[in-house]
């Protein structure tokens, strides 16, 4: 029943987003067209890096021991107090680092240091989203979904209207600054909403920080940070690759279908994050930890068999509605992307098994394999295919990381048994 809930709350959240998402890519598609879909996928990926590390990357952490401990003030307490500890210090010395450097990666992201007083503004920014990811964070553990679907549903909002107010005003640039700005006001949002919250004081966010816990978020922190390093980087030399060998409006083009991408399976993913991972963390019999496995994939594969078909199905209509013409050869992309989603989404049911059993080593091992696969694929299938070989290599390699998932948790699936490994 809480999964049907929680399902229900993830699908207001997505629903929410993907409009928001859909109606800032119509909006900055119209306005700066493919190139400048391209830079704002670039600081896109630039900046999933940045806020993992500005946290010290321990939001996964905070989700699992924040169920673990629901019934232990104490750790609960010494938990948030870390944590936040944690994330102050990583957020300070990253934008220090950032605003240090700020004409550098204005040159090395956009080609011009014209943007550096953009990545001023994210050094400036980084306290206030690091703050508001270890307060969702902890939501999300406590299993306050609706709380949870709130604080998201503001974010999305606020992202959409300055949007659509900057992206009019400065182009480019202000497509960037929302990605910031909207951040920052979330958290003032997250306060407001969370002042009758028990833990929003001072004895639970600023008390003693414990050394143990540190190393069990710090387990998690390091698979955050591979992901955070290997997902974006994997993007970021695919689209460089694309924009040298194709040209800066196929980037666009190839960026456009990402977006898209992420944008429909946020609902799937919003369920997985906030129902699975605490759920998972919190079962340690195996024969119920299989039983949940079962009942996920018995809702959310026929949810994102439905959800890929109806974009499949409705492509021609999409790339009209949400972009321009010129994005129209992104039909070609449809296909192996869509699959390849859907590889994607029975992948994960079983790899967040890795997260929340802290399989450290396996998960990184994987992550770095399947991004170099990913950019070994891209380069290989788009000299053989164009820019369509981009999407059947991204369906190649979730196709290989589902079969690796399904080998390596097989004892669980298929037995009932754990994989100590």
């Amino acid at each position: 029943m809480k999964l049907i809930k929680t399902t229900l709350y993830s699908g207001f959240i997505s629903f929410v987003r993907i409009i928001s998402g859909f109606i800032s890519v119509k909006i900055v598609a119209s306005i700066i067209g493919p190139s400048g879909i391209a830079a704002v996928g670039a600081f896109s990926n630039f900046l999933s890096i940045i806020l993992t590390f500005s946290n010290g990357a321990i939001n996964s952490g905070i989700i699992k021991y924040t169920a673990e401990y629901a019934d232990d003030e104490k750790k609960q307490k010494l938990l948030f107090s870390t944590a936040t500890r944690i994330t102050l210090i990583c957020s300070l010395i990253c934008g220090i680092i950032i605003i240090i450097l700020s004409s550098y990666i204005s040159q090395l992201l956009f080609g011009s240091d014209g943007y550096y007083d953009v990545i001023i503004c994210l050094g400036l920014s980084l306290f206030f989203y690091s703050l508001n990811s270890v307060l969702v964070s902890i939501l999300n553990g406590l299993g306050k979904i609706g709380r949870y679907t709130i604080v998201n549903t503001v974010g999305a909002v606020f992202g959409l209207i300055l949007t659509l107010i900057l992206v009019h005003y400065w182009g480019v640039k202000g497509a960037l600054y929302a990605l910031i700005l909207s951040q920052t006001l979330v958290f003032f949002t997250s306060i407001l909403l969370l002042l009758k919250e028990y833990w929003l004081n001072k004895d639970y966010l600023f008390s003693t920080v414990d050394k143990e816990i540190s190393k069990s978020l710090f387990k998690y922190s390091s698979m955050a940070i591979v992901t955070a390093l290997t997902v974006p980087v994997s993007q970021i030399l695919v689209r460089n690759y694309i924009i040298k060998e194709f040209g800066i409006s196929d980037a666009g083009i190839w960026q456009g279908m990402t977006r898209l991408s992420d944008a429909y399976l946020t609902f799937v993913n919003m369920a997985l994050v906030t129902y699975y991972l605490p759920k998972l963390s919190s079962i340690s019999d195996t024969s119920l930890l299989r039983k949940e496995i079962f009942r996920g994939y018995k809702l959310l594969v026929p949810v994102t068999v439905v959800l890929c078909l109806s974009v499949f199905l409705m492509r021609t209509y999409i790339i009209e509605i949400l972009f321009t013409k010129d994005f129209l050869p992104m039909e070609h992309l449809f296909k192996w992307q869509i699959l390849g989603d859907f590889f994607k989404i029975c992948s994960y049911v079983l790899a967040f098994l890795m997260v929340a059993q802290a399989k450290t080593k396996f998960y990184i091992i994987t992550e770095i394999l399947f991004s170099g696969s990913y950019i070994l694929l891209s380069i290989f299938f788009t000299r053989l295919m164009g820019l369509e070989g981009s999407s059947l290599a991204f369906c190649i390699n979730y196709f290989g990381y589902l079969c690796l998932m399904i080998i390596y948790f097989r004892k669980l699936v298929f037995q009932g048994k754990e994989n100590k490994k």
